[in-house]
C-alpha cells in the first residue's frame, strides 16, 4: 500500500501536516522529495492544460518509434 502525506521538519523530526491513519507501531519507508507549496500548486493548476491540444497516444508512439530508430542508427539526433 502506498500513501502520500505532507510533512514538515520541526526540531529535526518529520511532523505530518495531515492525519496519518496507520496502526501504532507500523513500520514505514519514507522517501523525501523536497518541494514547495508554490511549485505544487503550479503543477496542480497545469493538470489537463494540454487536453485537446496533444494526442497523447500518438505522442507516446512517436517517442518509442524515435527511440527504436535512434538505437538502430537510422535516426540522427
Amino acid at each position: 500500500m502506498t500513501t502520500r502525506i505532507r510533512a514538515q521538519v520541526q526540531g529535526g523530526h518529520l511532523v505530518p501536516l495531515e492525519e496519518v491513519k496507520l496502526p501504532e507501531g507500523t513500520e514505514v519507508e519514507i522517501t523525501i522529495a523536497k518541494g514547495g507549496k508554490r511549485g505544487a500548486r503550479a503543477f496542480q493548476r497545469s493538470a489537463g492544460s494540454w487536453e485537446g491540444l496533444v494526442d497523447a497516444d500518438k505522442l507516446i508512439r512517436e517517442i518509442y518509434r524515435d527511440r527504436l530508430l535512434a538505437r538502430s542508427g537510422r535516426l540522427r539526433l
